[in-house]
C-alpha cells in the first residue's frame, strides 16, 4: 500500500507530494508529449488516439495504449490495474467524474505526484531524486524527456535505464516536448 508522506526524506514506497507549482514545466510538456498530445484540448477521452491504437495494436506486434492521462489517474487511484472490460468501463465512468470535478492543472498535478517510476517508486520527487538526485523543480528537458519515456514500462527501464531503446525514445519525446501545451 503507498503511503503519503510530507517530510523532506525520500523513501520508494511512499509519496513526497509536490505542488505543481514546484514541478519544472520541462517534466509537465515531457509528461504530455509522451503520454497523451491531446490532454489540454480532450474531455477526458481522446477517441482519435484509441482509434489509432487499435489499428496499430491489431496491425502490429507491437502494443501501445490509448488511454489519456485522466483515464490513467482514474485507474491508478481508483481501479485494479487488471486488464478487463469491467474495468476498461469503470475507468471511462471516473475519468468523465474527475474531467467534471478536477481542472486539468490539478488533473497533471495528481498523476504526477502518485505515477510510478520504478519497482515502488512513486511521484516525481522520488523519481527526481532517485534518477538525477535533484529536486522536481530543477529538472532539465533532457531529464524530463527521459522520465516521461519510462513511463510505459518503469520497473523495466529501471533495470535498463541505458537501454538503446530508451534513448531513443527520450529523443523522440523531447523532440515534441516543444510541441506540448501544459495547464
Amino acid at each position: 500500500m503507498i503511503e503519503y508522506q510530507t517530510d523532506k526524506s525520500s523513501q520508494n514506497n511512499k509519496i513526497n507530494w509536490v505542488s505543481y507549482d514546484d514541478i519544472s514545466k520541462d517534466i509537465k510538456r515531457a509528461v504530455v508529449a509522451a503520454e497523451d498530445d491531446n490532454f489540454i484540448t480532450h474531455s477526458g477521452i481522446d477517441i482519435k488516439a484509441i482509434k489509432d491504437a487499435f489499428e496499430d495494436n491489431f496491425n502490429n506486434d507491437l502494443k501501445r495504449g490509448g488511454s489519456t492521462i485522466t483515464q490513467q489517474l482514474a485507474k491508478n487511484l481508483f481501479l485494479n490495474p487488471k486488464k478487463s472490460m469491467i474495468r476498461k468501463s469503470n475507468e471511462l465512468v471516473l475519468t468523465f467524474f474527475l474531467e467534471l470535478i478536477l481542472t486539468k492543472k490539478r488533473i497533471l498535478e495528481i498523476y504526477l505526484n502518485i505515477v510510478e517510476w520504478g519497482d515502488g517508486l512513486y511521484g516525481i520527487k522520488n523519481a527526481s531524486i532517485y534518477y538525477f538526485k535533484t529536486e522536481p523543480k530543477f529538472i532539465d528537458s533532457y531529464q524530463a524527456a527521459k522520465l516521461a519515456s519510462m513511463l510505459t514500462r518503469p520497473k523495466y527501464y529501471q533495470k535498463n535505464i541505458n537501454s538503446e531503446f530508451l534513448l531513443k525514445k527520450t529523443n523522440l519525446v523531447f523532440k515534441r516536448m516543444g510541441y506540448s501545451e501544459t495547464p
